[in-house]
């Protein structure tokens, strides 16, 4: 599956049928350990998780 970034149609083909540009492979992002954002993640799931509580 590839998808062009033009137009952001998803297609099997390497150039979009919709508007003729190269399409690329998406892939998600690569597994770090050393999440440079973890720490945000997990503080903004306690405080939501905090303030569901006390509703």
């Amino acid at each position: 599956m590839r998808k062009c970034k033009a137009c952001n149609l998803y297609t099997f083909k390497h150039l979009c049928p919709k508007c003729g540009n190269p399409t690329v492979e998406p892939s998600p992002p690569k597994f770090s350990p050393a999440d440079k954002y973890g720490k945000y993640r997990r503080m903004q799931i306690i405080n939501t998780t905090k303030l569901n509580n006390n509703s």
